[in-house]
């Protein structure tokens, strides 16, 4: 007897499906089974917790009888979260794609009962309208061509089929070269806004991928521009409506060309990327915002996305009580209340409070009118204000939490916070690292091999590629913060199963080789929200070969990068994150600070070296008994009993520096193109 089964799951998006009245599997070789033996199409439908449009379409077409009746009758209904199955999201979705759709979520294709796809489109209305069917027509429509038609299902099942499959032809393609890199630094930069930052027109995402290639193009190519076009746009980001001013994170994007109205769902994985990359500038500038927004950004994190164990939560919906953003939205007369008329007056003037608000009725509180912090007195009361504002929110029904932990995320947290805790020497920021890590470290199945999603004490999906590669780069952090040994073996561990059950002539696949239920194994150089693992990847290997000085590390990035040369030079801002970290293949950077008895990360070449950004630079303060036996750094150590740094690049290293301003000097010399050999 057919029925929901979505009970039976832990991820919170099934869960939010369990009561529908269509007859739901999880993806699972049992429901594929039942496409097969009943030979009905499948209809699958992708989304995750915390997408508005997906709750949309639930209400009007997945709790509706008749639309559920109609589902039943024609279809076996599997439902997937993309967060917990990436690698089946990614393939349904290069489908979509492939029929010339923009995609998104929710993700609502039809598979034939051998799980190929045929046809799809993102979100359906339940009757026609915004220039789309409606939802129980197309059901009808599909299985009746399905049905009557079956030549021309498979026909687009093949080609559907082979265009998920389709790579381009890598033969001979070059390599780009630095001038390359410095032009498209340049033509980056006419894509930017360079009013409010990021790419120009709405709606507006943080764009990670593109602003991480143009900070590495603008500090490699003495760029000034590219670089002020990143503090530009991170500048906005941080005092827009994307911003939570009260709570700290920040939205996934914003819908309008002004960072002001954001789709209020926030995700650990923009937040840990925003956090990296603001560190990255803050290195060199020291703007105090960027300071700002990171600890309260962290704070954030440590006080509503710790997950069960101590690892970091999945997201926060953007809905509350059915409506997006009203958890976090306020009107003039709320806030009087909390604060009195004198207070919010003032901060109504910072925040662009109005009796009209900024948003249906409504303010979200936003800086965009001036976006300078005011004077350390008046930012004092105003987190007074903020403080008192936000004990009155947290009386408001929250939206939903995603608590699942998922491996490839918190991998990206880890890295970022770890880095921030060097940058501003916050040690109890690395001890939330360290738990995250060694909670991920054991989500692994009777095999020993990573799982992708930890919720409700179960294990759940096969690691993708990009969970072991953004946890190897967590670890390599975690390293270079510690001096533990054991991060360094667990990214070398990871790294041998990345090289056993991912890799391929053409990179690294983003299943494994043993995922069983996948039509596909797709193998990507294309940067999403999230960094690719290939991307992610080139970077890890340049620092393990550092790190090791095992020249196969260093020979397996060569071939990573030499196997996406043709899609590169075909189309290089697509591949934002193979473009950026291949940049450290052409100049592997080392710098290591050495002290007589033990590291010394409170002294002055410490500091020196992290108010200067070196993306991509291996970064390490060592003791004496701690320096490598063997490789360029062998046998060096400290000088007259003082700190001394060394700065490499490649095999080749700098004589030893004793003060911050030659190391610093140094460094800027290194990390430029024009200049980037050993002093």
């Amino acid at each position: 007897m057919s029925e929901n089964r979505l009970g039976r799951e832990t991820s919170p998006y099934l869960l939010q499906h369990k009561d529908n009245p269509v007859h739901w599997w999880a993806w699972s070789p049992e429901a594929l089974a039942e496409a097969k033996q009943t030979g009905k199409p499948i209809l699958l439908s992708v989304g995750y917790a915390a997408c508005h449009w997906c709750h949309v379409m639930a209400h009007e077409s997945f709790e509706d009888d008749a639309t559920a009746a109609v589902m039943n009758a024609h279809f076996v209904n599997i439902k997937v979260d993309r967060e917990e199955r990436p690698d089946i999201d990614a393939i349904y979705m290069k489908a979509l794609h492939s029929l010339g759709e923009q995609g998104g979520w929710p993700l609502t294709m039809f598979l034939d009962s051998d799980a190929r796809p045929f046809w799809g489109g993102t979100y359906f209305p339940p009757t026609a309208r915004y220039g789309r069917p409606g939802f129980v027509d197309i059901l009808r429509e599909v299985s009746r061509i399905y049905a009557q038609e079956p030549d021309k299902v498979r026909h687009n099942a093949g080609l559907l089929l082979e265009a998920v499959g389709e790579r381009s032809n890598s033969a001979d393609a070059p390599v780009l070269d630095d001038a390359t890199l410095a032009g498209l630094t340049e033509r980056m930069l006419r894509a930017v806004d360079l009013k409010m930052g990021g790419l120009a027109g709405a709606p507006k995402f943080p764009q990670w991928n593109f602003f991480w290639l143009l900070w590495r193009g603008g500090i490699r190519y003495d760029n000034a521009a590219a670089r002020a076009a990143v503090e530009t746009t991170l500048t906005h980001i941080c005092q827009g409506g994307i911003y939570d001013h009260l709570g700290g994170g920040f939205a996934r994007y914003s819908v309008d060309a002004r960072w002001l109205v954001p789709h209020f769902e926030k995700m650990l994985y923009d937040n840990a990327l925003l956090i990296d990359l603001m560190c990255e500038v803050y290195r060199e500038g020291a703007h105090p915002l960027y300071a700002v927004r990171i600890a309260e950004t962290i704070d954030w994190i440590a006080r509503e996305m710790i997950a069960e164990g101590g690892a970091f939560a999945a997201s926060l919906d953007a809905d509350s009580e059915g409506e997006e953003g009203k958890f976090y939205v306020w009107t003039k007369a709320e806030m009087a209340d909390v604060l009195g008329p004198a207070d919010a007056a003032t901060f109504a003037a910072v925040y662009d409070v109005t009796d009209e608000g900024n948003w249906e009725g409504h303010t979200i509180l936003n800086r965009l009118a001036d976006t300078a912090l005011r004077s350390p007195e008046e930012e004092a009361a105003l987190a007074g204000m903020r403080a008192k504002l936000l004990a009155r929110r947290a009386q408001r029904i929250r939206p939903g939490w995603d608590d699942k932990v998922l491996a490839d995320w918190n991998g990206l947290a880890i890295a970022a916070i770890a880095h921030a805790s060097r940058v501003f020497e916050r040690p109890e920021w690395l001890e939330m690292a360290v738990k995250a890590f060694q909670f991920v470290s054991r989500m692994t199945d009777v095999h020993g091999r990573l799982m992708h999603s930890w919720r409700a004490q179960k294990l759940t999906a096969p690691a993708t590629a990009s969970d072991y590669a953004n946890m190897i780069w967590g670890a390599l952090r975690l390293y270079q913060a510690t001096n533990e040994p054991t991060y360094l073996i667990a990214a070398e561990r990871w790294c041998a199963v990345l090289d056993q059950f991912y890799w391929t002539d053409g990179g690294y696949a983003f299943s494994a080789s043993d995922t069983p239920d996948v039509i596909v194994r797709l193998c990507s150089g294309y940067d999403d929200a999230t960094p690719n693992a290939n991307a992610v990847m080139l970077t890890n290997l340049v620092q393990l070969w550092l790190l090791t000085g095992t020249a196969a590390y260093m020979e397996r990035a060569e071939a990573l990068r030499s196997a996406f040369a043709a899609e590169v030079a075909a189309n290089p801002l697509g591949h934002c994150g193979l473009v950026a970290n291949g940049m450290d293949l052409n100049a592997p950077q080392h710098v290591v600070v050495v002290s007589p008895n033990e590291a010394d990360p409170s002294s002055v070449l410490h500091t020196a070296l992290m108010q200067l950004s070196l993306p991509g630079a291996v970064e390490q303060w060592l003791a004496d008994e701690q320096m490598p036996a063997a490789g360029p750094l062998a046998g060096k150590r400290s000088i007259n009993g003082a700190a001394t740094a060394y700065a490499c690049i490649g095999p080749q290293c700098s004589l030893p520096v004793a003060d911050a301003e030659t190391l610093g000097s140094m460094l800027r010399r290194q990390r430029q193109y024009h200049s980037a050999k050993p002093a």
